[in-house]
């Protein structure tokens, strides 16, 4: 999509919506009570601001461009990701939201420090601020400038600038409370269009019935062959768990709108209202590609499923309203990241070991600062990756995930599920653990990488196998040495969870189990 396209209509919605979000992010900066905190938004937010902000958070423009290619090409069964997640939100809301809200972290390296102690906290700490860097603001920037490149033909470090200029004054000004309410209009906003733009190619090609017909039969499967070569089942039951555990329970940019919920309460419905807002991956990111293969089979480029929708279903003025929603899930995303990443360097580091003492003044003027500084080094790692060719993004972004999960799945599920699990056995799988799992994925992605090395499993297989055996090596450290005493919150029963929050996830489990039985055939 070039610049061409957008015409003054185009440019008008565009223009209207900045001027909306930014008067959002203004309103919301004014409704932060004086001296209170930038990272937790006083813990103030409500389980819609949770909900919205969580789903935004993990929308992206690459996730609707890339969903649609996966639609295009091997039609829902790359929905897994979304609708196999409903296992972990909850797993965050029933086990490990309860933990963090009890103990009032503001991070979760300060809940792993509270579990291990200080030294795990650091290590968690700037473990965590790598990870954000790169796979959170560094490969979405880079996603988003590329778009932003095609439509207006500007280098990638100015698209950069631009977005996180958008995005960081949301977080500088207002936090994390002015990321939540305008993360409630983007989401809304993408909804609307996303449906619009499903709805238009069912009416396009005839139907449901019609669109069934149009397609190979097993694009509406969710498990495929174990020979299957990019989404066998095995790796997927066994796989996924050790990234939706990193993912949804122990990553600081996901669970930070549940730690500044209003009540474990709101937390909990929060996580609740997440789940249900994932079941809409698959009609509004996935299912548009699906109809484009109906639409127009002799696409070449599978990429380009998403925006040939939007140019040829949309009329005048629409076309400018998809450029804001991808707009939109970027600066949510990115937002939010800034955000986290802003959080644990304060708390985490400058709080904790340099600044005991340090004033609320000191620590919002260092939140500031720590986000204008990431917004630099991020800007710079973006156009190191473009400087990369032929690289597929996609697939290396979800291979990365594989092999960042299994150490910290590991340490999380030790610490609040296994009393005898002890510090070193913590901070040696947090560190020669990782080294061993990154250097595992630099050998199947660069010195010997699987699409010419057959011998390698599944990479979420692969995952999977890492995990096990950080696990086993973490039980054998803890067992051969001393036990160590027990801290406070390990003793700390969570609270019973209320009746509407039971029901809601009730009724969410018998809507996904349904889902998977109907989509396989059962």
């Amino acid at each position: 999509m070039q610049a061409k396209f957008l015409e003054p209509a185009d440019w008008f919605i565009l223009s209207a919506y900045f001027i909306i979000l930014l008067a959002i992010g203004l309103w919301a900066s004014t409704k932060r009570k004086k001296g209170s905190s930038l990272f937790l938004a006083g813990h103030s937010l409500r389980w819609y601001h949770i909900g919205f902000s969580m789903w935004g958070t993990n929308v992206g423009p690459s996730m609707l461009i890339a969903s649609a290619s996966a639609g295009f090409t091997t039609g829902i069964v790359s929905g897994n990701y979304a609708w196999y997640a409903f296992v972990f939100i909850a797993l965050l809301a029933f086990v490990f939201a309860p933990r963090y809200l009890g103990t009032g972290v503001s991070t979760l390296p300060e809940f792993m420090g509270l579990r291990f102690g200080s030294a795990t906290r650091n290590i968690l700490a700037w473990y965590t601020i790598v990870t954000i860097l790169i796979s959170w603001l560094a490969l979405t920037l880079f996603a988003g400038g590329i778009l932003i490149r095609q439509v207006f033909s500007i280098p990638m470090w100015a698209s950069a600038l631009i977005l996180l200029a958008i995005s960081a004054f949301f977080s500088m000004a207002g936090g994390l409370k002015a990321v939540a309410y305008t993360n409630v209009y983007q989401m809304i906003l993408l909804i609307v269009v996303s449906a619009t733009l499903t709805i238009a190619g069912l009416v396009k090609v005839g139907g449901v019935g019609a669109l069934a017909d149009a397609v190979p039969a097993h694009f509406w499967n969710l498990f495929r062959p174990n020979s299957d070569a990019d989404f066998p089942w095995l790796p997927i039951i066994l796989g996924y768990p050790v990234m939706g555990v990193w993912f949804w329970c122990t990553d600081q940019s996901m669970v930070q709108p549940v730690l500044a919920a209003r009540s474990l309460n709101e937390g909990q419905k929060g996580a609740n209202f997440t789940g249900w807002l994932k079941i809409l991956d698959v009609p509004l990111y996935i299912l548009p590609g699906v109809l484009c293969l109906a639409l127009f089979p002799n696409l070449q480029n599978p990429d380009e499923a998403y925006m040939t929708m939007v140019t040829n279903l949309f009329p005048v003025g629409m076309v400018g309203l998809v450029m804001a929603v991808l707009t939109a899930a970027l600066v949510s995303t990115i937002g939010s990241a800034l955000n986290a990443l802003s959080t644990v360097f304060t708390i985490d580091i400058y709080q904790k070991r340099f600044n005991p003492q340090a004033t609320p003044g000191d620590i919002l003027r260092t939140g500031r600062l720590v986000t204008v500084v990431g917004a630099v080094v991020v800007v710079l790692i973006c156009v190191a990756i473009d400087s990369i060719q032929g690289l597929n993004l996609f697939n290396i972004f979800q291979s990365v995930l594989g092999f960042i999960a299994p150490p910290m799945a590991a340490v999380f599920l030790f610490g609040v599920f296994w009393k005898r699990a002890t510090p070193l056995a913590a901070n040696l799988a947090l560190t020669v653990g990782t080294v061993f799992s990154i250097g595992v994925g630099i050998l199947y992605l660069w010195v010997l990488p699987a699409e010419t090395h057959p011998f390698w499993p599944h990479f979420m297989l692969l995952s999977f196998y890492i995990f096990v055996a950080i696990a086993l090596f973490m039980a054998v450290v803890s067992l051969l040495g001393k036990p160590t005493a027990q801290p406070s919150m390990m003793k700390v029963a969570p609270q019973r969870p209320a009746t509407a929050v039971i029901v809601g996830w009730f009724l969410l489990a018998l809507v996904m189990v349904a889902l998977y039985i109907f989509f396989n055939g059962w």
